[in-house]
């Protein structure tokens, strides 16, 4: 089995965490041919994004009070298998309506490796300890959503959006096995009571009473819901408004998702040096600045420069490096207090980001299609970030007179 404070586990966790970008990247550049092939419009193609969404959110409810109480091995197990059949089953999806459900499905199934990966780590680890840990697998992970939109582009160019989803149930058949075989049991205090609704209810009624844990959820949910529109538009704004090519998409994709990657290791690197709350602070200004910056570039562009794919992709790369130096560490921050409802803490801020992620995504969808412009992204990047700002200026002014006392 692999031991703590090793990179082998620390990679495994991050394979696990993994999927759930890889099930939403990888098959972003057959979008628009989706539409096409399944006979649809874009707005319901987009459904199964946000289908994925409202299932990761639900799924959220469900595992980490469940390996609160049963382990985190069988229940991580039990989820994995159920992903490889839903990834097989959409595969051969027959029209539009049963992609949007196996969708659902299999993000219901992606989210027990995601919510109980993290749990995890607050097992294992403890304080700046814990959140190093998630920015190494932030770091790691940030390779999928860096390769998996070109090697989706490539499958689409020669072999179709099926295929995909074939290559998403391999990736979870894989790691599930290296799961199986080497991954331990790491749940030593186990939560009271069984799982019920009303115990769940419980859990998370006695985590909403933390100030901190409030706030924390709200930076996660806006900074990650302003991702999630560039994730569910990006495909149909770079190709369909900019004229980028399946490939050059997939480039432009990975290119921001790179930037992620670099704001994961700035943060990790700035821990030591400004703690966690100046550093979650320095990311969701980089978020801000990024989406306000995309705004104006849209604005600006039309009159001076003419429409240039640029003006979406360089801001886009700043936000995500506030992507990347906030999401691990408000997640760490959030679970700090909580050691026995690790699980629950996890559930609970994943559920309200997926939930919020949807909604959005779902909203911004519809003035795309209606404004048939860039502009709804750039304004959602804008609003989200400045919400996340004024939420870690929140936390840090209720933090302080905590300190003081």
């Amino acid at each position: 089995m692999l031991k703590p404070d090793t990179f082998a586990l620390t990679a495994l966790l991050a394979a696990l965490t993994a999927l759930g970008p890889l099930s939403t990247d990888m098959y972003l550049p057959s979008l628009p041919a989706m539409t096409k092939a399944l006979g649809t419009d874009i707005p319901s193609v987009q459904l199964t994004l946000s289908a994925y969404m409202f299932g990761f959110a639900l799924g959220q409810i469900v595992y980490g009070p469940l390996s609160d109480r049963n382990g985190r091995r069988p229940v991580l197990l039990a989820g994995m298998a159920l992903y490889v059949v839903a990834s097989l089953v959409a595969a051969t999806a027959w029209s539009i309506e049963a992609l949007i459900a196996m969708r659902f499905v299999q993000a219901f199934a992606a989210c027990a490796p995601v919510v109980i990966g993290r749990s995890i780590v607050r097992d294992l680890y403890h304080g700046s300890r814990a959140a190093r840990e998630l920015g190494l697998m932030g770091t790691i992970m940030g390779v999928v959503p860096a390769a998996a939109p070109l090697l989706g582009a490539l499958v689409e160019t020669f072999a179709g959006w099926r295929l995909n989803f074939g290559l998403m149930a391999a990736a979870g058949a894989l790691i599930a096995t290296i799961a199986a075989l080497r991954l331990p049991e790491t749940l030593h205090t186990r939560a009271e009571g069984r799982f019920s609704i009303p115990t769940v209810i419980g859990d998370f009624r006695h985590l909403l009473r933390h100030p901190s844990f409030r706030l924390n959820v709200t930076i996660m949910s806006v900074v990650f819901g302003g991702l999630f529109t560039f994730i569910s538009g990006s495909s149909f704004i770079l190709q369909e408004m900019y004229g980028l090519a399946e490939i050059t998409y997939g480039i432009a994709f990975g290119a921001c998702a790179c930037a992620f990657v670099s704001g994961t290791l700035i943060g990790r690197r700035l821990i030591g040096r400004r703690g966690i709350d100046r550093t979650i602070a320095i990311g969701t200004w980089c978020a801000t600045a990024g989406g306000w910056i995309m705004l104006a570039a849209i604005g600006l562009g039309s009159q001076l420069w003419g429409r240039n794919p640029f003006e979406v992709i360089l801001p886009m790369m700043l936000y995500m490096i506030g992507v990347g130096m906030t999401q691990p560490l408000a997640m760490a921050r959030a679970m700090m207090p909580f050691p026995s409802h690790a699980g629950a803490a996890s559930s609970l801020s994943g559920f309200a980001q997926m939930t919020f992620a949807a909604l959005v995504g779902v909203g911004v969808a519809a003035l795309l299609e209606w404004a048939a412009a860039p502009w709804p992204l750039a304004a959602s990047l804008a609003v989200m970030g400045t919400i996340g700002a004024l939420a870690e200026w929140a936390h840090g002014r209720h933090a302080a007179p905590a300190a003081g006392h």
